[in-house]
């Protein structure tokens, strides 16, 4: 009998109108090896293995690569990136914070800052927050109504087949956080002077509304999981799980694609240097 593929509970491909994160606990570690000092070992490994590979992606050039991490507060966003993004090249990576639209970019669609910061040539982009707030915010706070809502998903589907029929790698990841943990961390920022500036009084409003937010990611993730941009659901309780998930989602997306160096110059071989 043939293994079962362990990423099918938790990567999404097709649309499902009754997704619920409910099925998925945020406490799993479905990739561990059983050992959080084996683990973090491996995580270390995985990014050595990712900087070699994202340099190929970089020299090849015929691929891009946008990363969406997605999450409430203290699900990791900022951790992925220094954990897993972290020893890779400046050179051909960078990470985009979204944050709340400026003036100018409220005077145009939602997704107009967003096109801006896609990935280039063997370029890989790595979205700290993303398009999916303006499906997030505005329908927790009643500012858009349901058929806007279903609009903009069907907009973010097309914008993301856009990309993906141009030679782009879409890769989302939702960081599920549970409620306990989140109060934990929360807790843990206003305990620590050096942790403090990360807190705002804003995440204790967006806290009480966190049943409506499980609500709206569930329908989002539910309603954009597409063959060319599928959703991840990554367990975030663990941090060293969360990294251990993602680096390896990144390396079999890295390993599904020919990538190649660029034909060299032959005469190079014999080049001496004074």
């Amino acid at each position: 009998m043939a293994a079962k593929n362990p990423w099918a509970r938790y990567r999404f491909t097709a649309a499902d109108e009754k997704f619920s994160l409910d099925a998925i606990d945020p406490s799993s570690k479905p990739f561990s090896s059983g050992s959080k000092s084996r683990d973090k070992q491996l995580v270390d490994q995985l990014a050595q293995q990712l900087d070699v590979l994202q340099n190929k992606f970089f020299a090849d050039k015929r691929y891009k690569m946008l990363v969406v991490l997605q999450g409430l507060d203290t699900s990791g966003k900022d951790g992925v990136l220094r954990t897993v993004f972290g020893r890779m090249s400046p050179l051909g990576v960078r990470a985009v914070p979204w944050g709340v639209p400026n003036e100018a970019e409220r005077h145009h669609d939602y997704l107009w800052r967003i096109h801006q910061q896609v990935p280039g040539a063997g370029e890989i982009v790595a979205f700290n927050r993303s398009h999916y707030e303006d499906v997030l915010v505005p329908v927790v706070n009643g500012d858009i109504d349901a058929a806007q809502t279903h609009r903009r998903y069907a907009q973010i589907n097309d914008f993301e087949r856009m990309l993906a029929e141009t030679g782009t790698l879409v890769v989302k990841f939702m960081l599920h956080i549970s409620k306990d943990e989140q109060r934990a961390r929360l807790q843990a920022r206003l305990d620590d002077p050096a942790k403090r500036y990360k807190f705002q009084r804003g995440d204790l409003k967006v806290r009480k509304q966190w049943d409506d937010y499980q609500r709206a990611y569930a329908r989002a993730v539910g309603m954009t999981s597409t063959p060319w941009a599928p959703w991840v659901i990554v367990p975030a309780d663990s941090k060293t799980h969360r990294n251990l998930m993602i680096a390896l989602s990144l390396r079999a997306c890295f390993q599904s694609l020919p990538l190649r160096y660029p034909d060299e110059d032959p005469t190079l071989a014999a080049v001496k240097v004074d």
